[in-house]
């Protein structure tokens, strides 16, 4: 490791602003609703405040591998957080819904930059050898990020009004703008680089047209023409812009990337691990406030102690990985996901809080071990050229799995809960509880794949061009 890095500040530096980004992404959720009603916009249009952030990220993440390259670390860093306190602070201060999409939009922005220019860095000043363990800490603020969210928002709507969300994330993001001003330094090449317009559109229309069609499923159904003509428009836009990648000699997106059979698997388990986690983070809330009628702070509170446990445990993952490898790490991880999910598919209205907080803590558990270890393992596969276009693509599926799996996950619940309703009984709370398990079951099917696939994860060696 080169010995001029200070490697603390600067991760401090990068985690505490992807921190913010990511507690923001899932913060708002828990006030839609009193948002609503303040901003006088129904039920749909008030969702654009989370869609319009998953469709940003979705939109900007491909586009920041090539960013990274053309632009300096510092300035790629100054620009993230730079956006990320004018979209908050615009937010905070927003007097119609308008503005406050525009904030939601400019802070995902920020947070588009962040994710992956973070592990652009840690791949940069890490050896392989050490790369577990601060990829472990990263895995930590995106686990703590999207589960502290509703908790903390929760607590702040209880005691303040609803711009607190926003104003309690500005003196953390002064913080690391001045903590990256001192020590954030270039560690990246900087390329002479034309970006490809066509590539840009191409990659806007389709990653765009999937993210946004399964974004505005719930509100719209999965026959309405705009659903099915946004995701059919967003694959054709998938399709056309990996053959012209495949045709450049200087892409945008390496899919090169793709031939490293480890990085293949890899990108897989995280596809399911994000579409799993996600979704989880959104169905699980659901069933505590509908089925077992608990308030929405008290549910924060019942999934805090799994997520403070992972928080500390990080670190040591991380450690483990550095020593022994991805399989002894993964497998185990996976394992833990699979009986959680197994214990989920069995809960219903009758389920004690104690017994969710337990599931909850092997569930986060189990994800803290698969998904810091998978993204370190999958991008050590590739050959140091091939960083900037492995972490754009791992960062790209993660965003659209994390669309994608809360989309069909919330509609599979929908359609299971209403069958319930008109066939069974019309007990509500008996009705979610028996769409949440028919959802865990899914969940646990994917979870037993990526248990199986964990058995093909080893230790890359030597990686050369191909």
């Amino acid at each position: 490791m080169n010995k001029s890095y200070k490697t603390g500040p600067i991760m401090m530096a990068l985690l505490v602003a992807g921190f913010v980004g990511l507690f923001s992404e899932t913060a708002l959720n828990i006030a839609l609703a009193d948002l609503s009603k303040i901003f006088e916009v129904d039920a749909t249009t008030i969702q654009w405040l989370a869609t319009g952030y998953f469709l940003t990220l979705g939109i900007l993440i491909p586009v920041t591998g090539i960013l990274m390259q053309k632009f300096t670390t510092r300035q790629m860093f100054l620009t993230s957080i730079i956006l990320t306190l004018i979209g908050t602070v615009l937010a905070a201060l927003s007097p119609s819904f308008g503005f406050l999409l525009a904030g939601r939009i400019i802070q995902a922005a920020g947070l588009a930059i962040n994710l992956p220019l973070t592990q652009n860095v840690i791949f940069t000043i890490y050896p392989p050898n050490k790369r577990g363990a601060a990829m472990g800490i990263m895995g930590l603020v995106m686990l703590a990020g999207p589960a502290l969210g509703p908790t903390i928002a929760g607590l702040i709507l209880d005691t303040l009004s609803w711009d607190w969300i926003f104003w309690a994330q500005v003196p953390f993001l002064l913080f690391s703008l001045i903590i990256g001003i001192l020590y954030v330094p270039n560690v990246n090449e900087v390329r002479k680089i034309a970006i490809d317009i066509l590539s840009v559109v191409l990659s806007t229309i389709g990653f765009g047209g999937i993210v946004y069609g399964f974004s505005v499923s719930g509100g719209n159904g999965w026959t309405s023409p705009i659903v099915i003509g946004s995701i059919i428009i967003g694959l054709i836009g998938v399709i056309l812009f990996s053959m012209r990648q495949m045709k450049m000699e200087k892409p945008m997106m390496n899919l090169r990337a793709f031939k490293y059979p480890l990085f293949v698997i890899g990108v897989f388990m995280s596809f399911i691990t994000f579409f799993n986690m996600l979704s989880m983070l959104v169905i699980l809330p659901m069933f505590m406030q509908m089925a077992l009628l608990i308030a929405a702070f008290a549910t924060g509170l019942v999934l805090l102690p799994g997520s403070l446990l992972n928080c500390i445990l990080a670190p040591i993952i991380g450690r483990l990985f550095d020593k022994y490898g991805p399989r002894a790490i993964i497998t185990p991880g996976t394992v833990l996901v699979v009986i959680a999910y197994a214990l989920y598919a069995q809960i219903g209205t009758d389920t004690a809080l104690w017994v969710v907080v337990v599931i909850h803590i092997i569930m986060m558990l189990g994800i803290g071990a698969v998904l810091a270890s998978t993204q370190t393992n999958t991008l050590n596969s590739l050959p140091r050229e091939y960083y900037p276009d492995g972490i754009a693509i791992t960062q790209t599926i993660q965003q659209v799995a994390g669309a994608v799996g809360i989309a069909v996950m919330v509609s599979l619940l929908s359609v299971k809960q209403n069958s319930y309703l008109t066939t069974v009984s019309d007990n509500l709370p008996e009705a979610v509880a028996s769409g949440s398990s028919f959802v865990f079951t899914i969940g646990l099917v994917f979870a037993v794949i990526n248990f199986v696939l964990s058995f093909f994860m080893k230790k890359p060696t030597d990686v050369k061009l191909k």
